[in-house]
């Protein structure tokens, strides 16, 4: 699948891409300017974010539009939300026809789509059980209370006193009992008193964890790329030696799948690539689709069995509307195209970036399509580096403030990808 939207060239001046789309443009006649928008963003928003001043109206492919008709190269695709590009015609036709349909019951009742999304999910996983929430959030928070239970109910760990261990520059979200684990200030600060039961450790040292376990510790919990903290890959064997440990000491594994999963990184999940089965995964962002908030726990039967009605549960959680776009998701997946454009393109991709090294870069980390691009120390900040990219029609996004994050749509083409290069080298050259 190749993203159906016309390439537009890149220039310096930023002028490139910026054709006019007839219907954002007349939109933006008729409606709001950009500099509109944004003041009511400050003025009515709570400033819990610091979006780039672009202000989008439309979106195909690869490419968005902004209310002035402008287009833009999206390499960020929504945090890996938009593995499959904006406007993806068989997830946006699964959505509409639900639409249609029913969207919610509620899990008061069931519906027509549940079990095949649960049992569809599970077979392209390979896992046993689902359960599906919408958030990624709400996908780590559900794996946290699992652990905990099984640790009580199976494994015998008193109660009140199962702890999990976590690694240090963590990301898995923003609720409080998440960020009580998180190792970033700016999560922490102002948010206690915070959840205990958790172990802190060094991502990527297996001797750590190791080190860290007793007769009380339920599971694992890891990121096998870290996304927020700069797309960090760990050391060779790390995941494999994690597996070893959990299997020796009684200790489930979790995997935290939802940017690294669906094939972002070239597999179906990231884990994979270490020969590495966890007991539960954590999914969601791509699951969606970039249409509706999706996301699961898949795994073990003996693990996520332990719930029973009333323990657990969400509203929207599985609502027919996800489960018709998560099952679309589904299908796109099992083919195995995208997990291949992944693989073929990222190699481009990370070599291209390569390139860059020594050239305002000093680094560049990840696997497939997703890339940290460490900028030079005498290069500019990483906002700075964005809001020069944004100048010449690309979007991205730093993190940690010295790191570009690029994570395309996987629908992104080849020669889109080096336009989005060309525009990374000019901007950190300078």
């Amino acid at each position: 699948m190749t993203a159906t939207t016309e390439n537009s060239a890149i220039s310096p001046s930023g002028t490139g891409a910026a054709e006019t789309h007839s219907a954002a443009a007349g939109t933006a006649q008729a409606g709001l300017a950009a500099a509109e928008h944004i003041a009511l963003d400050e003025q009515w928003s709570t400033h819990n974010y610091h979006p780039l001043p672009v202000v989008i109206a439309e979106a195909q492919g690869a490419w968005v539009t902004d209310v002035h008709g402008r287009r833009y190269l999206d390499l960020l695709a929504g945090y890996s939300a938009l593995n499959f590009g904006h406007q993806h015609p068989d997830l946006v036709a699964a959505a509409v026809e639900q639409l249609g349909r029913v969207t919610l019951t509620s899990r008061a009742f069931h519906h027509d789509q549940l079990g095949l999304f649960c049992r569809e999910l599970a077979e392209l996983t390979e896992t046993e059980l689902v359960l599906p929430m919408n958030s990624g959030a709400e996908a780590v928070e559900s794996a946290v209370k699992v652990a905990r239970k099984w640790a009580y109910q199976v494994k015998g760990v008193p109660d009140g006193r199962a702890e999990i261990i976590v690694a240090g520059s963590n990301f898995h979200g923003r609720t409080t009992t998440i960020v009580s684990f998180s190792t970033d200030p700016t999560a922490r600060a102002d948010f206690g008193p915070f959840t205990p039961g958790f172990v802190v450790v060094d991502y990527g040292s297996a001797q750590a964890v190791a080190e860290a376990i007793t007769e009380h510790t339920a599971a694992v919990l890891v990121e096998p790329i870290q996304g927020e903290a700069g797309v960090v890959v760990p050391p060779a064997g790390y995941l494999a030696e994690l597996r070893r440990i959990c299997d020796d000491n009684g200790v489930l594994l979790i995997a935290d799948e939802i940017q690294s999963g669906l094939a972002r990184t070239g597999e179906l999940l990231a884990s994979s690539a270490d020969g590495v089965r966890a007991d539960l995964y954590t999914l969601g962002k791509a699951l969606g689709g970039g249409i509706v908030p999706v996301s699961a726990v898949v795994g073990r039967r003996e693990v996520l069995g332990v719930l029973r009605p009333g323990e657990h549960g969400s509203t929207f959680g599985g609502n027919p509307l996800a489960c018709a776009v998560g099952r679309a998701v589904i299908r796109l997946l099992a083919t195995g195209e995208y997990q291949q454009r992944s693989r073929e393109l990222g190699a481009h991709l990370h070599r291209r970036l390569g390139e860059l090294v020594g050239h305002g870069v000093s680094a560049v980390r990840g696997r497939g399509l997703w890339a940290g691009v460490e900028i030079a120390p005498e290069g500019p900040a990483g906002r700075a580096a964005t809001a020069a990219l944004l100048e010449r029609g690309v979007l991205c996004k730093e993190t940690q403030d010295t790191t570009l994050r690029i994570a395309p749509p996987l629908v992104i083409t080849e020669s889109e990808l080096d336009e989005g290069v060309d525009a990374v080298g000019e901007v950190l050259s300078r």
